[in-house]
């Protein structure tokens, strides 16, 4: 289907009857009007009432809001995206904040634990380990031909559940979704990837219903090679395209981030959309607690990716704020699964080991099976900040949380703690937001990765922060497909965390919400694209650039409403 030359508000298709209606992109459902009823062949395929779009989406959120769990909804939605999609987007970003819990986190874990049980009709592209001499044939079918955004998985590590194999690809699927949703990327132009190499999850392969490849996970030099083609293939079919990497294990985001951002213009969420909007956050809580960004003491919980991705990114902010570079470093202290990292601790990559302790600071600390443990460095470092990426539920305990306190009260200050237990889902979650504020006596920022209700404490509502990478990663990918970004750069990722601080309510009241509400999100992808372009223009990796840029990125918003058609 294509813009007609003659009449650029009509669609041109020579798609009709049936052919039309399983099309998701083009059926419109009974908002076909007669008119078109008569060209396209739909009399009888259709009941009689015409309807609306507006009509449509009233009866499916009265459907949607009658089921009884969000699983059925996430379901619901799902079902809806592969036979509607016009009205699947118009449902979103109509009632955003009652559906990006669904389509996004926490429902999407669900749904990739149980993508197999509810898969119905292809969506996005399975390249698995068994097809690989067939990837160049798979990606060139002409259906592929508009592709200018792909979110790729392997299915090792989603979100905190761990392996899910080919049930991953509920993650690309969702992260597209809101591409779409939040920033107006028009949905042809998205590709949903799942490298199936297997999976080490032996329930999912004991699942008789389970849809991927029945294997253990490939690993090591053939893991590469395979993802090492696929990335070729993309390159020689798209050499624009934008790739973003999603839940990717620990020990591979990373390094295929660093292999593969100056192949094609590349960006881990994991790694540096979480990182942005930790820093968005954070930069706003400063903001409400009064102390100075520079001034901050930092523990992070949990050190693979994400952990490090955060860390990186407020060092870097830290130093534009005025500190060298070691002493940026010396704000921080990173807890993983064996404990406080110090110097000389096996196994330590280079990256990691720039944030370990000296051992002449910590050989006094107590130390417990797993090392120096969060307890013991929060009562030692008396922190400011506490932020939680290790998927450990219930890690950050009252006896944390009550140190915490207590050393900032030690201090004399007043300072308000900030606690981002940011682990998803909320099932992973480090910490319950009702029992931060409780053991805090009220006096907590908290922010969380996944949607909690206010809380309310001594008469008052205390309001929870979702900090959410949906706030993010839109609005950096349509920054990049609109300037044409050659690579994705640490200034371009801070550019758009500061475009998000500078959003948040605290800028005008200490006491309002850390982040912009839910509502806005399409608004808040527009000034991160706009940002980031901007930024990227600046460091010479623009081609498209000035007002070119600005005119393009409003070409890139599309909105989810009926045109008409035309047969061609």
């Amino acid at each position: 289907m294509a813009p007609s030359r003659t009449s650029p508000q009509f669609l041109e298709t020579s798609l009709a009857g049936l052919g039309l209606l399983n099309t998701p992109m083009f059926n419109k459902g009974t908002a076909f009007p007669e008119s078109e009823r008569d060209e396209f062949s739909l009399h009888g395929l259709l009941p009689p009432h015409v309807g609306t779009l507006d009509e449509q989406v009233e009866r499916r959120l009265k459907a949607f809001r009658a089921l009884p769990d969000d699983f059925a909804r996430y379901t619901l939605m799902r079902d809806l995206q592969d036979v509607n999609e016009t009205l699947f987007y118009a449902m979103i970003t109509r009632n955003i904040e009652e559906m990006l819990p669904i389509v996004y986190t926490p429902a999407v874990g669900e749904g990739c634990q149980r993508f197999s049980e509810i898969w119905r009709r292809p969506r996005g592209v399975f390249l698995s380990y068994p097809n690989r001499a067939r990837m160049e044939t798979i990606l060139g079918h002409p259906r592929y031909d508009k592709v200018r955004c792909i979110v790729v998985s392997d299915g090792e590590r989603i979100l905190g559940l761990g392996d899910q194999g080919a049930g991953g690809m509920g993650i690309p699927i969702g992260k597209l979704a809101l591409y779409t949703s939040l920033a107006g990327i028009h949905p042809m132009t998205c590709l949903p990837v799942l490298l199936d190499v297997g999976t080490d999850n032996a329930a999912r392969i004991a699942d008789p219903m389970y849809i991927g490849w029945r294997h253990e996970r490939v690993r090591g030099s053939e893991y590469d090679k395979f993802v090492d083609t696929f990335v070729r293939v993309v390159r020689k079919r798209w050499p624009h395209v934008l790739l973003q990497w999603e839940d990717f294990a620990g020990h591979n985001a990373a390094r295929l981030l660093e292999r593969y951002r100056d192949v094609l213009p590349s960006f881990n969420d994991d790694i540096q959309g979480t990182a942005a909007v930790a820093v968005a956050t954070l930069m706003a809580a400063v903001k409400a607690t009064g102390v100075p960004f520079a001034d901050q003491r930092f523990v992070v919980f949990g050190f693979g990716s994400a952990g490090l991705g955060i860390t990186e990114l407020v060092r870097k902010a830290l130093v534009a704020a005025g500190l060298s570079d070691a002493a940026a470093r010396s704000r921080f202290y990173a807890v993983d699964k064996d404990g406080l990292l110090v110097e000389g601790m096996e196994g330590l990559s280079g990256e990691k080991a720039a944030f370990a302790r000296p051992m002449s600071e910590v050989h006094a600390w107590d130390r417990g099976e797993h090392g120096i443990g969060l307890l013991e460095v929060v009562e030692r470092v008396r922190p400011t900040v506490l932020i939680g990426v290790s998927g450990q539920a219930g890690a950050f305990t009252e006896h944390v949380v009550r140190a915490m306190v207590s050393g900032l009260e030690q201090e004399g200050r007043g300072i308000r703690p900030v606690i981002l237990p940011l682990s998803n889902p909320t099932s992973r979650c480090e910490a319950k937001p009702a029992d931060v504020i409780l053991w805090t006596e009220g006096r907590a920022i908290v922010g969380t990765g996944s949607p909690f209700p206010p809380v309310e404490f001594g008469g008052r509502s205390v309001n929870i922060a979702q900090t959410n990478n949906s706030y993010i990663f839109p609005g950096i990918a349509l920054g990049i497909v609109s300037a044409r970004a050659k690579r994705v750069s640490e200034g371009m990722i801070m550019a758009a965390a500061a475009a998000l601080a500078s959003l948040s309510p605290t800028q005008h009241d200490p006491n309002g919400p850390l982040l912009p509400p839910l509502e806005s999100l399409r608004e808040v992808s527009m000034s991160v694209a706009l940002a980031l372009g901007r930024q990227a223009q600046t460091e010479g990796l623009a081609e498209v650039k000035g007002e070119a840029f600005v005119e393009a990125l409003r070409a890139n918003v599309w909105e989810p409403v009926y045109r008409p058609y035309r047969r061609r």
